[in-house]
């Protein structure tokens, strides 16, 4: 067997055996994330407290109540960007340091799993929102609503991953270990301020909490074995675009 390439810059193998199937058992190359000092953490915890625990309410609250607010394709970039901005200028951190590593660092279970998600996925929607696109491409307006709501919302769950895996899970799991900081992160994103308006439903919005919980419990535990944020912020930025794109 030829000897393994490594990329010293992450200290993770760039080639493995059953690499094409690993991801899918979530047996990805150990990834350590850098350390940071706690002055760093506390400004990234008060950047997601900032945009998640006043900003995002506030924007959440005024369409509950019917007020208008910004559109998704101005709305959601400019949140993103903010954010982006905050972390690289406020908190003074890199962006690798929370999980957006470069491709060219990624081990191959990694690129592997990623491309084969990415097809997989793909035709999974397409299939089962055949109509709703059709309908939608068959409109008036099929240009203007791919880059003005299916974009945005791609970028949308971009955006919550960066801010409660990026953010969140890794300073909780910094200062409280590893299923801590998962598994409180991940209330925060299932009962927060995300998606407290649930809570208007009643008992009708338990089926809704549930998937939330265990969607971000996958995508928390991706992050975690991988290190990789780039794999939960593509894939749930995938199911954004084409849940929320087509409604």
């Amino acid at each position: 067997m030829p000897p393994l390439d490594h990329d010293t810059s992450v200290g993770i193998k760039a080639t493995e055996p059953g690499a094409h199937w690993r991801g899918h058992a979530m047996l990805f190359p150990e990834r350590s994330l850098p350390p940071r000092t706690n002055a760093a953490g506390l400004r990234l915890l008060l950047i997601f407290v900032t945009l998640e625990g006043i900003l995002g309410p506030r924007l959440s609250l005024l369409k509950l109540l019917h007020v208008s607010v910004p559109p998704p394709w101005l709305r959601i970039p400019t949140m993103l960007g903010v954010a982006l901005l905050a972390i690289r200028f406020v908190a003074r951190v890199k962006f690798s340091d929370l999980g957006l590593c470069p491709w060219r660092s990624w081990s191959a279970t990694e690129k592997s799993y990623f491309l084969q998600v990415l097809v997989i996925a793909n035709v999974i929607f397409l299939t089962i929102m055949a109509g709703p696109l059709k309908r939608i491409i068959a409109g008036p307006s099929a240009f203007d609503r791919v880059w003005m709501v299916f974009l945005p919302y791609l970028l949308w769950g971009f955006y919550q991953e960066l801010m409660y895996r990026g953010i969140l899970q890794t300073e909780l799991t910094r200062r409280w270990g590893q299923w801590p900081g998962l598994i409180v992160s991940n209330l925060l994103y299932t009962f927060g301020p995300l998606h407290f308006y649930h809570f208007a439903r009643g008992s009708a919005a338990i089926p809704t909490f549930a998937a939330v919980f265990a969607i971000g419990l996958f995508f928390g535990l991706m992050f975690q074995r991988s290190g990789n944020l780039w794999l939960p912020a593509v894939f749930h930025g995938i199911g954004n675009m084409y849940i929320d794109g087509t409604h």
